[in-house]
Formats: structure tokens, C-alpha cells, sequence
């Protein structure tokens, strides 16, 4: 492939990936349709089948395509304090579940994961290992420095510290606030903490 041709194919997917998001909060996930991305990218709808075989693996694209830095990985940061640092990361990322246009996002894709099988392996694989590796890493390095327990269940502190905050957000139970978000940093490493840090 030659260089004009590479970006030529890099415009196009990041049009299709850009109008997926724009349409998706425009007319909502279910009214999401191929024809209208491709409309909207100004691509041929042939050029969008030939890259993804479904609007749920578009979507999935455009989500996978927000999580990464300009190096196309993901990192966490690590000031050497660990609670502050996640304390960073899960306000940045109740910030992001409040934009309405990732929110509803989020939602379609989550919906469409829901009853399709191989999007959620695709899901698994392409975004969810990755930011969970990047997460588990920002851990490990926490641990070896002593501030978690030495034999805490690195996979559990994650559910422990993710999982109300989605389901808050999934439900609409109570706002995504730094203050939220703080509260759960402090418990979950208060439950995880090393020998006699526990108050």
C-alpha cells in the first residue's frame, strides 16, 4: 500500500469512527445505521463493511480509539502515590461518563455487547484487557512500593473500586463526582492496605 493510499485509509477510518460517535448522539444507538455513518464520514458503505462487520463493531472501534494515547497504549499515571493517582484516573473518568456524547456511547455499545456474543469478545479483548492490564500495572507498582498489602488480590481491588462507580453510573443511581470518586479510592484502599496502615 502505498503512503498516499495509507492515509487516505487512515482519514476514512477515523471519519467513520468520528461520525459513529456524532450519530450516536445525535438519533441514539438503536437508530444508528451503516448507511448513515458512511453518509456522514463521506466513505462508500462497502469501505465500512470492508474494516467491521457490524455497527456494534464500529462503535466498538470508536470506543476502543478514545482509551488510547497518541502511542495507541494506554497508560496510568504513577507519581509514586498511589491513592492520589487513582484518585486522578477515576476523576478524569467520572468527567468522561458525564459527557453525554461518550455516555451515550457507552450505553449503545454496552446494550448491543449485551445480546451479541462475538462483540463482547471483541470488547474483552480489544478494550477491556488492555485498560485492565494498564490498571493491574498501575497496582503492581503500588504493591512493590508498600502501599498495598503485599498479598491483597490485585484483580479484586479493581472490581472493588470500578464496579460502583459503573453500576452508578449504569443506573443513574447518584452523581459521578470527585467526591464519589475519592470515596472510593480511600475504601478500596483502606480494605487493601498493608499491615498496620489499617485505621
Amino acid at each position: 500500500m502505498s503512503p498516499d493510499t495509507t492515509r487516505r485509509s487512515d482519514r476514512s477510518r477515523r471519519a467513520v469512527l468520528a461520525a459513529a460517535r456524532d450519530l450516536v448522539v445525535e438519533v441514539g444507538y438503536p437508530r444508528l445505521s451503516i448507511e448513515a455513518v458512511a453518509r456522514h464520514a463521506g466513505v462508500g458503505k462497502q469501505t465500512i463493511y470492508r474494516w467491521w462487520p457490524s455497527k456494534g463493531a464500529v462503535v466498538l472501534d470508536a470506543v476502543r480509539a478514545l482509551s488510547e494515547d497518541e502511542t495507541g497504549g494506554i497508560t496510568l499515571p504513577d507519581t509514586g502515590d498511589l491513592e492520589a493517582d487513582l484518585k486522578t484516573v477515576l476523576r478524569a473518568t467520572a468527567v468522561e461518563f458525564g459527557d453525554p456524547a461518550l455516555s451515550a456511547l457507552l450505553r449503545g455499545l454496552y446494550a448491543e455487547i449485551a445480546v451479541d456474543p462475538e462483540l463482547a469478545m471483541l470488547y474483552r479483548e480489544q478494550v477491556d484487557r488492555p485498560v485492565t492490564e494498564a490498571k493491574l500495572a498501575r497496582l503492581r507498582a503500588g504493591q512493590r512500593a508498600g502501599q498495598l498489602h503485599p498479598e491483597a488480590d490485585l484483580a479484586l481491588c479493581l472490581d472493588l473500586l470500578y464496579a460502583p462507580f459503573v453500576q452508578r453510573w449504569l443506573l443513574r443511581t447518584g452523581p459521578l463526582d470527585a467526591a464519589f470518586a475519592d470515596a472510593l479510592v480511600e475504601a478500596t484502599l483502606r480494605a487493601f492496605a498493608p499491615v498496620g496502615d489499617v485505621e
